[in-house]
């Protein structure tokens, strides 16, 4: 609703009324890619996510060519709205929503060009809701309309899967964030709910070190949150490392262990829109492609990944799919990686850790190979975290309804991996983040602050250049 400020007292002492949120402001956050998470071998068995939908919450989506039916006639657009007040336009003057879908969706057969660029579904039908406009900026508001929308075409399209490359600051708990809880609302009705975790990982204004710069919505614990790799131009997943921009967990005020698993997300190619706002300054271009790297770049990954999976087994459900995505995550990344930034000559280790990595590296052969399930009445939503000021550790929580830990199948080990679980004592235990109260940014993630005061759009300059960029906004 629309109140003036000087009703807001009166609203709040309602007794009917529960909780009052602002309509804050939220902004947007290949062949590398598929070979690092190993794609071309479900391709080659059928799998290309034929006859499922994926809905993109985002600032739009051009008739790239790529977009065409694999004769290269028609269109798999089957949908458009635009949730902008006043715009009722589709078209995609930013150019993030294009390059998403096509890292979902993209066929890389039909654009006119030498190079060529395929996404994780390259079959899959897409469904566009626009919700951010051309300088990368939205609200809460015009993203709900968009989610609802989506849960309300859900059986008309066969739309199981919604990709929501966008994000703000946490202000309050997920379970009174109306934003998280509209991703929940898609979730339980059956879609699932892919969300870029953020690109705060270089922040430590608050001296987190990056750590607890997860994003909402990205902070519910069903939806599957996405960290961003860089391949380092190598087709082996061993020699890629995480992006230092991609943001970790654990979510602040809830502490839910997050993101849930990385997948590619710097210098990702993927359709262009020429004269977009994007389109001016990327990395590298072509006619019909360009790069971006962040994490938006790195959800539309895992948003094909699922379409793969939703079309070889129909019948699964949401925690299901993201289970299996974070069971068979490749785990054999190493504790540390370098990072040197060329505009000023820096080089910093950063910790691949279980706030880090989640689960791991995702891995669609392995993803798509898997039969397992999860027992009736059980739930794969993230667990949180709790600190033991006496011991200066910390200990992953689970409530009766969740699989983490239930059995040999979906034991804590089994999905994050000995190495990520061994491995973060060197942070929980020794490092001013976790091990000293006193610190400066102890209290940022285990009290009650909150992150983020204003409105950066997601896909701001780092996600044009990636870990080229020295800074983050």
């Amino acid at each position: 609703m629309r109140v003036p400020q000087k009703a807001l007292s009166g609203l709040a002492h309602n007794p009917l009324v529960k909780y009052i949120s602002a309509d804050r402001p939220i902004g947007g956050s290949l062949d590398y890619v598929a070979a690092a998470v190993q794609a071309s071998a479900v391709w080659t068995s059928g799998w290309t996510g034929d006859g499922i939908a994926v809905a993109v919450v985002d600032s739009g989506i051009v008739d790239h060519a790529d977009f065409a039916n694999y004769n290269c006639t028609g269109s798999r657009i089957v949908y458009r709205e635009s949730f902008l007040e006043g715009d009722t336009s589709t078209t995609d003057t930013y150019g993030h929503g294009t390059h998403v879908a096509g890292i979902i969706a993209g066929n890389g057969a039909c654009s006119p060009s030498s190079w060529v660029f395929k996404g994780m579904a390259p079959r899959a039908k897409l469904v566009v809701l626009r919700a951010l406009d051309g300088a990368g900026c939205g609200s809460d508001s015009t993203v709900i309309a968009a989610i609802q929308r989506a849960v309300q075409l859900k059986t008309t399209y066969n739309i199981r899967v919604l990709n929501v490359s966008l994000g703000r600051g946490i202000w309050e708990s997920y379970s009174l964030d109306p934003l998280a809880q509209a991703v929940s609302q898609a979730w339980n009705a059956g879609i699932v709910v892919v969300v870029a975790a953020g690109n705060g990982g270089r922040d430590n204004s608050r001296g987190t070190n990056g750590y607890a710069t997860i994003a909402s919505p990205a902070n519910h614990p069903s939806v599957i949150t996405v960290g961003a790799m860089r391949h380092n131009y190598s087709y082996s997943r061993a020699n890629h490392g995480i992006a230092s921009y991609s943001s970790k967990g654990p979510s602040v005020q809830d502490h839910v262990v997050k993101p849930d698993l990385v997948a590619t997300g710097n210098r990702v190619a993927s359709a262009k829109v020429s004269g977009s706002y994007l389109a001016t300054s990327p990395t590298w271009a072509s006619t019909n492609f360009m790069e971006l790297s962040g994490t938006s770049m790195a959800a539309p990954v895992v948003a094909g990944t699922a379409a793969l999976i939703l079309q070889k087994s129909p019948n699964v459900s949401p925690d299901v799919v993201k289970a299996r995505m974070m069971k068979t995550a490749w785990k054999g990344l190493p504790l540390n990686t370098t990072y040197t930034d060329p505009a000023t000559g820096l080089t910093q280790t950063i910790q691949q850790d279980l706030f880090t990595l989640g689960a791991g590296y995702l891995d669609i052969n392995a993803a798509l190979a898997s039969t397992d399930t999860i027992p009736a009445g059980k739930t794969a939503a993230s667990p949180t975290v709790t600190y033991d000021s006496l011991t200066r550790t910390i200990r992953m929580v689970g409530g009766s309804s969740v699989i983490w830990g239930d059995s040999t199948t979906w034991s804590r080990s089994v999905v994050w991996g000995d190495s990520l679980l061994a491995g973060t004592s060197v942070l929980w235990g020794d490092s001013v983040v976790w091990g000293d109260s006193l610190a400066a940014g102890f209290s940022v993630v285990w009290g009650d602050s909150v992150i983020w005061g204003d409105c950066t759009p997601f896909a701001n300059s780092v996600e044009k250049t990636g870990d080229q960029q020295s800074g983050l906004r």
